[in-house]
């Protein structure tokens, strides 16, 4: 079993410490100055992920953009993640980043990052003000989502299995669980 590891050496990491690390195909993600280590995810995670970003590229509007980790989402120097799948205007993006909060932040749940994807992650993007986030569970199949309501995250929708999950924002969308993973 793959287990996430943090490694703080003995000080808060920042964006010039994570871009020296090696590619190695882990996964490295900055929360708080800690370091994140994931391995590469399987094949069901992966699945997940590429037909949520077709569902999803064919539900935004114009100017809005769906992208697929691995895609930097600055937050600030010390937290810098990548979440399996993100939405924001076009015109936020750089060539190497997202400097701000995603419209949409989506992660797909693995046993080794489901404890990080649904306390840590869900709170820092809370805190950095992003105004949706989203987790699907492959294994069950379950898609459950958050919206941003002052401070903190009330829920907008949960779908298991063969149910359809209707959400109308950030933008209008309808998906089933299972047509995700099989």
């Amino acid at each position: 079993m793959s287990v996430v590891t943090t490694l703080p050496w003995g000080r808060p990491l920042t964006r010039d410490d994570l871009e020296s690390l090696p590619d190695d195909g882990h996964r490295y993600e900055l929360l708080d100055g800690a370091l994140i280590v994931t391995p590469a995810p399987g094949f069901l995670h992966q699945r997940a992920v590429v037909r949520l970003s077709a569902a999803l590229t064919a539900a935004v509007p114009a100017g809005l953009e769906v992208l697929v980790a691995p895609f930097d989402v600055v937050l600030d120097d010390n937290t810098v993640l990548q979440p399996d799948a993100l939405v924001a205007p076009l015109r936020s993006f750089t060539e190497r980043e997202l400097p701000a909060a995603p419209t949409l932040a989506i992660e797909v749940l693995s046993p080794s990052t489901r404890r990080v994807d649904l306390v840590l992650k869900r709170d820092r993007y809370s805190a950095a003000r992003c105004p949706h986030y989203w987790v699907v569970d492959p294994e069950e199949p379950g898609i459950r989502a958050w919206r941003l309501d002052g401070e903190t995250y009330v829920e907008a929708g949960h779908a298991v299995g063969n149910a359809l999950l209707e959400l109308s924002e950030p933008f209008p969308v309808r998906l089933r669980p299972a047509d995700l993973v099989r």
